[in-house]
């Protein structure tokens, strides 16, 4: 008897182990990014770099960080914000500091309106946010760079492809 009882719990014992999950791990939980792409204004189908642009999120007053600061792109990824249901954002075309370290440059204001939709992605992830009815409008400026905007895809549900295109 007391010889079955070490066996007893090395059995218990293999048996509680082996019926162990693995760890979930998200690999794959992430909120898209709403994709901007720049392009010629004379040549619509020719993507076109911003020099030196910068991107500031009104509401939070932050710089936008999923980018390189001040370099010249043609597409980049913005984040929207998933509590509210509109995004605004001022983007800098050749930023830069003057002598008094104030910041200069070509100004325009974009209001990116949407909804919230909220999908499970697993156990480990929980829920993401998708958005939909994507709408983008430009704020009235004296000389504005961007000419002309077209939204490409109204629904983001992941960062592949451009959902926006500007023109400039």
């Amino acid at each position: 008897m007391k010889k079955s009882i070490p066996i007893l719990l090395i059995c218990f014992l293999l048996v509680y182990v082996s019926s162990c999950e693995k760890d979930d791990i998200c690999v794959e939980g992430d909120t898209p990014l709403m994709v901007i792409g720049f392009y010629d204004i004379n040549d619509t189908t020719l993507a076109k770099k911003v020099p030196a642009l910068r991107i500031r999120e009104l509401v939070l007053d932050t710089v936008v960080n999923t980018f390189a600061d001040r370099t010249a792109l043609d597409s980049i990824g913005l984040p929207l914000r998933s509590e509210a249901t509109t995004t605004r954002f001022v983007l800098i075309h050749n930023s830069r500091n003057n002598e008094a370290g104030e910041e200069i440059g070509d100004r325009d204001t974009i209001t990116v309106s949407y909804g919230v939709v909220e999908a499970f992605v697993s156990r480990a992830c929980g829920f993401v946010a998708n958005y939909d009815g994507l709408a983008v409008a430009l704020s009235a400026e004296p000389q504005p760079w961007i000419q002309d905007m077209k939204i490409v895809q109204q629904k983001i549900e992941n960062s592949h492809g451009v959902h926006v295109k500007i023109f400039f």
